[in-house]
């Protein structure tokens, strides 16, 4: 489960490959030195794993969210953070609940975290220069060719599941499941260009890369699973879209089923918070914001708890993985709907990715996100199901979403596709 060595901080064209969450601050000043990998067959607990293996790098993660008035050093050797990923499957496990069918990306581990260490600024900026192949990385991409997405169901199929969720909630199994659907295209050449334009859609806030040996994770997820700052603990689940437009602005905001859906979420992370240890009276900051992601608006709510006590990472991690917008509520029997419906497991998608500073954590929500490897790019999309919602509709708002990443990942001028994937 642990690996040491530098770990695999560049894209394959060379460009840094920056961890989703990082602060700004230390993103050309810090490096990788040590890892630690945990997959579904390894057995045990992976949220007291991971936890243990952060606490014995020296970050404080036993007692979240006391330090923030702390001094952090940060000369050089010192430690920076630690990039964390936590699968669909892995968050399902930390959970107790059923963990799906298997990934399309085994190469992937369901767990990762990878420790950073300050070091010379010159010294990084000299190995990413070094490292660039001749010419503007950017403007050339002379290799990279991305062939036809096949999708792991139909439409029909998609929207067979649709009718499965609405036979769940009749029988009063579910309130609300989160359905989704894989697509995965062949690619040759170099991927480093098409998946830095993905992190750099408009509304990525955790925008960025991970790698490893023979696979990487690029996302441009607007979501924030979990963040924990000066001590208060924070989630903002976003359920409900429509396309960027004024008339989809208003449909969104006078829609409601969209705001039901959403309220339906928002009384999950609430409960998802009351069970923290360590934490005060849980409170709704912001109800129903619409903010924008690429094309299309999302409504976006924050849900927060003061740390009155000791909270600890892997508490928090059995708390909110896996996110309660791309599971549904009940949490546990939402997640074996999920493993009835869906015909291919989560992957990379669905998940949680993002920093564990000295003073904080900022995980973001692996939604517009994908993952590469075996010569295949692989993508996740879906919706949230209530009784009221239309078959049709959720497959097109799934495509919807997976359209921006496709545009991504085809770049500039590349000839359209007969349909999105994951529709």
């Amino acid at each position: 489960m642990f690996h040491g060595g530098r770990g695999y901080d560049h894209c394959a064209t060379g460009a840094p490959a920056v961890p989703p969450g990082s602060p700004a601050s230390c993103q050309r000043s810090h490096r990788p030195s040590s890892r630690f990998e945990w997959y579904l067959s390894d057995g045990g607990d992976p949220a007291e794993l991971v936890s243990a293996w952060l606490s014995s790098n020296g970050l404080p993660v036993r007692k979240l969210g006391r330090s923030a008035e702390a001094s952090h050093p940060n000369g050089a050797g010192t430690i920076c953070g630690s990039s964390l990923y936590v699968s669909a499957t892995a968050g399902s496990v930390m959970a107790g609940g059923a963990v799906g069918q298997p990934t399309p990306v085994p190469e992937i581990p369901d767990v990762v975290a990878v420790l950073y260490r300050h070091t010379d600024p010159a010294e990084v900026a000299g190995e990413a220069l070094a490292a660039l192949p001749d010419g503007d990385a950017e403007s050339s991409e002379p290799t990279w060719s991305l062939g036809p997405w096949t999708d792991s169901w139909s439409a029909r199929e998609h929207a067979n599941a649709v009718r499965a969720v609405h036979d769940a909630i009749r029988r009063g199994d579910v309130y609300q499941v989160n359905v989704v659907g894989h697509a995965s295209a062949p690619y040759t050449g170099d991927p480093g260009v098409a998946l830095q334009r993905v992190t750099k859609l408009p509304g990525a806030r955790y925008g960025g890369i991970l790698t490893g040996r023979d696979w990487v994770i690029a996302t441009a997820s607007p979501e924030t699973l979990v963040e924990v700052r000066a001590g208060r603990v924070v989630t903002r689940p976003i359920k409900g879209t429509r396309p960027a437009t004024a008339v989809g602005r208003r449909e969104l905001l006078a829609s409601a089923k969209e705001r039901a859906e959403h309220v339906m979420i928002v009384d999950l992370e609430r409960n998802d918070l009351s069970r923290l240890p360590g934490t005060g009276p849980v409170r709704v900051d912001e109800l129903f914001a619409v903010r924008r992601w690429s094309g299309l608006w999302q409504a976006e709510s924050e849900v927060s708890a003061p740390i009155d006590g000791d909270l600890g990472l892997a508490d928090l991690l059995r708390a909110v993985c896996p996110g309660g917008s791309v599971t549904g509520a009940p949490k546990l029997a939402a997640l074996d709907v999920i493993a009835a419906c869906e015909p291919v497991g989560r992957g990379a998608g669905m998940g949680a990715l993002g920093w564990i500073g000295p003073d904080h954590v900022d995980l973001g929500l692996t939604i517009r996100t994908v993952a590469v490897t075996g010569g295949r790019v692989h993508l996740w999309a879906g919706g949230g199901i209530t009784i009221d919602s239309d078959p049709a509709a959720e497959v097109a708002e799934a495509a919807a979403k997976a359209a921006p990443i496709r545009a991504a990942l085809a770049g500039p001028g590349a000839a359209g596709e007969d349909r999105p994937p994951c529709g």
